[in-house]
């Protein structure tokens, strides 16, 4: 959207939207990726996947903020 197309009301949303939705995102990401090595690990008998998952999912969902909040 264009400024010339911005509405008045819409100024704050954009801001309340990521300030809400970051946290979420990395919560989410070290949640689904930290389950799964949870699960490879209870599967496979190990105990690095976990740390590994949380890690990745981390980092993946801080790209994604990045990707998606940061320009």
């Amino acid at each position: 959207m264009s400024e010339q197309e911005r509405r008045p009301e819409d100024d704050g949303r954009d801001f309340a939207d990521a300030a809400w939705s970051v946290p979420s995102y990395l919560l989410a990401g070290m949640a689904i990726y930290g389950g799964i090595g949870w699960l490879l690990d209870r599967w496979l008998g190990t105990s690095a996947f976990f740390l590994i998952g949380i890690v990745l999912g981390t980092v993946l969902a801080g790209y994604l903020c990045y990707r998606k909040f940061g320009r």
